[in-house]
């Protein structure tokens, strides 16, 4: 399942990408020919960047594309290294709980209120914001897997040793 949940959020984050590109070169290209642009053109990247990276969180963190410092591993070894993924990957867990609630109460919030935002588009704040909790539940999906398959290869090796 995660597999899926991954490709289908690395189509929408290019889908994404493509529309605050185009929506940029269009932009462009009104203010050139006609002298006068869409507000909606520029207005909209902004809008859809939380749509962007908050989904994106979970699969890259299972491809290990997130920044990280790789300090630790040198120093520790490569024994104690399953160790401190296990440890990482419980607190992306830990975390993605804590701001999953944060992102949920702050989207049903702005959907009681019925706020707009005040661009050339009308888009309720509350799409914004679910952003949040949609990424943190899928980072969730991802930490959890990570730590099952941490676990399963500290139980892998420490069978090997006995």
């Amino acid at each position: 399942m995660n597999v899926l949940i991954g490709q289908l959020t690395h189509v929408i984050a290019m889908a994404i990408i493509a529309i605050m590109v185009t929506a940029l070169a269009l932009s462009a290209v009104t203010r050139y020919v006609s002298g006068n642009g869409y507000d909606w053109f520029i207005e909209l990247p902004p809008v859809l960047v939380s749509w962007l990276v908050f989904p994106l969180l979970g699969p890259l963190l299972k491809n290990a594309q997130h920044i990280k410092v790789d300090f630790l591993p040198t120093i520790i070894g490569d024994e104690n290294l399953h160790w401190l993924n296990l440890f990482s990957h419980v607190i992306a867990l830990l975390a993605s709980i804590v701001f999953f609630k944060a992102g949920f109460d702050a989207t049903l919030l702005y959907f009681k209120l019925g706020q707009i935002m005040e661009l050339e588009i009308e888009i309720p704040i509350w799409w914004m914001y679910l952003a949040f909790p949609v990424g943190f539940v899928i980072l969730g999906l991802f930490s959890i897997e990570l730590v099952l398959t941490d676990l399963k290869n500290l139980m892998h090796k420490k069978e090997k040793i006995e």
